[in-house]
């Protein structure tokens, strides 16, 4: 199979059903259910309904009506300073919704979700986006991409809490393939953190309806390169440097937490230089 560059990923259509999934978890919960834990940080799911509907209201305030957003004191390729500004806003977004009830909450969601849905079906996924897509080590991104990344934090943030309440994880092949092929372009940030030579050729495989094959590796490096020659690729190749093919299971979890060992060592079949694994393992489809 040869390589190309990777084909624009279409998600807009997905926001309704991933919407619409959404309600239906929250809908039936008890006043107590909205108070489980469902982050490692102690958010609980009230919070992580809280931060979706955040989510909603900015995208319609900022892209849809124009409204100045808040200036971020750090650049976009300041990645850490980013984190730290965005945990900042979620933090005082948190206090401030904590006097809203779960109804509350659930009523804002069911009114924004659509919204939403039909503002990033409106846009033309080819042309430059508001937003850049940091985690990807971009400074300017394409709509399609800046729509992409949108849908796999919610899409994220939805598991989050199915996982607290038990429900049914969000795994149909039609939502975690075009999930993974966004989250996929986290790759060459993480290994540009690496100083491996040029030639250096990573093949990530998940097979299935879900999955796909994906190389990404380091040519020559340019001036202002923010990511150091590295690049992502579309199919595969003879004898990458190293070869990695996961289970979709672990495949979405590798890219938006943090898989246990146990995980890993059985979702995941290595062959070549298996230190090129740590970069992998560290690559976040997410910025928080």
């Amino acid at each position: 199979m040869s390589l190309s560059s990777p084909r624009p990923v279409p998600t807009a259509h997905l926001f309704t059903p991933l919407h619409e999934d959404l309600i239906r978890v929250l809908r039936p919960l008890d006043p107590q259910d909205w108070m489980i834990q469902a982050t490692p940080g102690g958010w609980r799911v009230r919070d992580v309904a809280a931060h979706l509907l955040d989510g909603d209201l900015r995208r319609l305030s900022f892209q849809r009506d124009g409204h100045s957003a808040p200036e971020s004191p750090a650049s976009p390729e300041d990645y850490d300073g980013m984190v730290h500004w965005l945990n900042q806003l979620n933090a005082d977004w948190i206090r401030a919704v904590e006097r809203l009830s779960p109804a509350v909450l659930l009523e804002l969601l069911e009114v924004t979700g659509p919204r939403v849905g039909e503002l990033f079906e409106s846009l033309d996924p080819d042309v430059p986006a508001r937003f850049p897509v940091a985690w990807a080590g971009q400074s300017e991104s394409s709509n399609w991409m800046d729509v992409g990344r949108e849908f796999v934090e919610r899409w994220h943030h939805q598991q989050q809490i199915r996982d607290a309440v038990g429900a049914l994880p969000l795994t149909a092949p039609w939502m975690l393939g075009p999930l993974l092929a966004v989250a996929a372009h986290a790759l060459p940030a993480a290994y540009a953190r690496e100083d491996l030579p040029a030639g250096t050729r990573v093949q990530i495989e998940v097979p299935g309806d879900h999955g796909g094959a994906w190389v990404v590796e380091r040519g020559s490096v340019s001036a202002n390169d923010p990511l150091g020659g590295w690049r992502l690729l579309e199919g595969t190749v003879g004898h990458p440097t190293l070869r990695v093919r996961m289970e979709p299971a672990l495949a979405w979890r590798v890219f938006l937490r943090h898989p246990s060992e146990k995980e890993i060592r059985t979702g995941m079949e290595v062959e070549g230089q298996v230190e090129l694994v740590a970069p992998l393992l560290a690559a976040r489809a997410l910025m928080v």
